[in-house]
């Protein structure tokens, strides 16, 4: 963030961290690292998997009304207290007399947001961790309280609803703060072999052997010009 001659605050925006990237982070920290700071990726099933399933999702219409439901896709989201940035796959509007005024809709709505992923749900929090940066960013957007969400898995083809708690955010501020961190700091943490490995995508590209002194985009960029 930075305050300009004529008073305006310019944030930065293009430098937050992409809430994608916390699923990433807590599933493994180097993985993330490598793909958000050394700009190194590699496609496996998985991810491809992935591409195709949220395309589905994002090609569908941006608004529609479902009954009491106004359903938003793709809607783009900001927090700029914790500097991050993405969208979300579905936001849907619940009409609700207890519910936030919306003066565009003349009515009072309760605000659900909803994640789009592949396979079954996780047994660790990346998911959920995701569907709160989204449901966070929303907060501070609107103004607004928002309790509850759902990620919905195709595997299963059933929401998973997820009621949002304290001590879920405290761990949301704690990892988007590591995160900024690493970021900053342009670090990469060093390997930690687990049975995650072997799923992962960039497993061809970690480098285990690495012993920190360079990174792995400097590493393969040393072994390419030998």
């Amino acid at each position: 963030m930075e305050i300009l001659d004529n008073g305006i605050i310019d944030y930065k925006e293009d430098e937050y961290l992409l809430i994608s990237g916390i699923q990433h982070f807590v599933f493994c920290r180097r993985q993330w690292a490598l793909i958000h700071i050394e700009q190194l990726w590699n496609e496996n099933f998985f991810t491809i998997d992935g591409l195709i399933k949220h395309k589905r999702v994002d090609n569908g219409d941006i608004f529609e009304t479902k009954k009491k439901v106004k359903i938003i896709r793709s809607m783009p989201i900001i927090s700029h207290e914790y500097k991050i940035r993405g969208k979300c796959d579905v936001v849907e509007l619940r009409a609700d007399d207890k519910g936030f005024y919306f003066s565009k809709y003349n009515g009072k709505y309760n605000v659900y947001p909803i994640e789009y992923k592949r396979g079954r749900p996780k047994i660790d929090e990346s998911d959920i961790m995701q569907l709160l940066a989204q449901t966070i960013c929303l907060e501070e957007m609107l103004g607004l309280r928002i309790d509850k969400g759902a990620c919905f898995y195709f595997e299963t083809r059933r929401r998973e609803e997820i009621n949002f708690t304290d001590d879920m955010r405290n761990r949301f501020i704690a990892i988007v703060s590591e995160m900024n961190n690493y970021y900053d700091r342009k670090y990469t943490p060093k390997v930690r072999k687990t049975s995650k490995c072997r799923t992962c995508s960039l497993k061809d590209l970690c480098l285990p052997e690495i012993d920190g002194t360079m990174s792995v985009s400097e590493y393969i960029e040393k072994r390419l010009r030998e």
